[in-house]
């Protein structure tokens, strides 16, 4: 019999099993205590801070636990593959250039909010930015752009990619969930409004309702019954992506260190670019969109990225075990931070709207593609109309691919910003 903590991977796997699936049963509920619930406590934070309760109280021992290697190297790559296996690079241009427009912006707001973030803040109170090897502030916050550009799988990459520490990572976590939901409440208020706003932005919805027809009818025509084929094929795309992954990224990372002293050498800035990890997460990327360009991208109808979705959940699970509830409010200040980064999201997304007279659908969904990734742009989208939810998804999945990277930039910029 085990004693406390809990230090076998199987019986802590079903621990954290049991958390998600208490979780997802219970945010499905339509009415009642969990309906208000949840209406305030967002189903992912839960998904962090169940399996925080359980190492936080003893219970389980994270750092006896193999569970996030596992997550974060074989679930993770296989996620952003089931992920971009269905994205359609000339689905995604056919949105039109505004919401293309809409998008970049945001990802644009990320990355240079976050330095300008950390400028402003420095000026009122400089140790809220500063800290010193793995407790560096920007190598957390870097945690937090890889999550409003991509989405749990970047975010993950980001905590692996500069080794933020993990002790300290709940209060990033904080600052992620608190200040994206309250951004994600405001666009959700702001489309009861949507007409009075598309008047103000003096924007023309024709093209939305052309892309309610159009996305409907994708959605019909590859949506089918799911068989034990598919899944085994999924199985395939996925698992032979990772080896393949694993394989150039680690190869690929050491001959970067063996010819390029900038990246050998680790007190530059860029020797980031030697992490095996970082090209791993790359190549998984790459083999996704690679894929898409084949038929493989019609196994988005049998649920190529609710599988990928599942995976990133379990990696969240595993995340949140390392969180010590004890010290996530250590720096309030942070908060103040991650206020003013989305400010400057939001207020770059209205400038550019407004400049290029871009629908109101296009600057929430676009944002939200970013900030909320693929589990809440499509929630937004689909306020707008149902058959529109897709529309979301492919935005979020466009997310995914420039995730890394933006994320990358962003966290060197918000590395020098933070030694200014």
């Amino acid at each position: 019999m085990n004693q406390l903590p809990l230090t076998d991977d199987t019986v802590i796997f079903g621990l954290l099993a049991l958390c998600l699936g208490f979780v997802f049963y219970t945010s499905s509920i339509k009415s009642g205590f969990w309906k208000k619930f949840y209406t305030f406590i967002p189903t992912v934070l839960m998904c962090y801070l169940l399996p925080a309760i359980l190492a936080s109280s003893g219970l389980v021992s994270e750092k006896d636990s193999n569970l996030y290697f596992i997550a974060s190297r074989y679930l993770l790559p296989a996620a952003l593959i089931l992920m971009t296996l269905s994205i359609d690079l000339k689905a995604i241009a056919n949105l039109g250039s505004k919401a293309l427009v809409m998008f970049l912006t945001g990802t644009a707001g990320i990355v240079i909010g976050g330095p300008l973030a950390i400028l402003i803040v420095s000026i009122f109170s400089p140790e809220t930015v500063g800290g010193a090897g793995p407790d560096a502030v920007w190598r957390g916050l870097s945690t937090i752009a890889g999550s409003w550009i991509g989405g749990g799988a970047n975010q993950a990459a980001m905590l692996e990619v500069f080794e933020y520490n993990p002790e300290k990572y709940g209060g990033m976590v904080l600052i992620d969930i608190v200040v994206a939901n309250i951004w994600m409440a405001l666009l959700l208020l702001g489309i009861g409004r949507k007409d009075k706003i598309d008047k103000w932005l003096k924007a023309d919805n024709s093209s939305i309702e052309e892309l309610k027809v159009k996305v409907s009818e994708h959605t019909a025509k590859i949506a089918r019954v799911t068989s034990l084929q598919d899944f085994i094929m999924l199985l395939f795309f996925a698992f032979v992506g990772v080896g393949i992954a694993h394989f150039l990224g680690h190869h690929f990372a050491e001959f970067l260190e063996a010819n390029f002293e900038v990246i050998r050498n680790k007190e530059k800035v860029l020797s980031s670019l030697g992490s095996k990890f970082l090209w791993m997460v790359v190549f998984a990327t790459a083999f996704g969109i690679a894929l898409s360009f084949t038929k493989a991208k019609n196994y988005e109808g049998a649920g190529a990225s609710k599988i990928g979705g599942m995976f990133i959940y379990i990696l969240v699970a595993t995340i949140g075990m390392k969180m010590d509830l004890g010290r996530v409010l250590e720096n309030p200040g942070l908060i103040a931070i991650g206020l003013i980064w989305i400010s400057i999201h939001a207020g770059l997304l209205i400038l550019v709207a407004k400049l290029i007279k871009a629908p109101y659908f296009f600057m929430a969904v676009g944002s939200q593609a970013n900030v909320g990734g693929a589990a809440s742009a499509p929630v937004v989208a689909a306020e707008f109309h149902p058959s529109l939810t897709s529309v979301g998804i492919l935005l979020a999945v466009f997310g995914y691919v420039v995730g890394t990277a933006g994320a990358y930039l962003c966290a060197l910029l918000m590395e020098v910003a933070s030694q200014v």
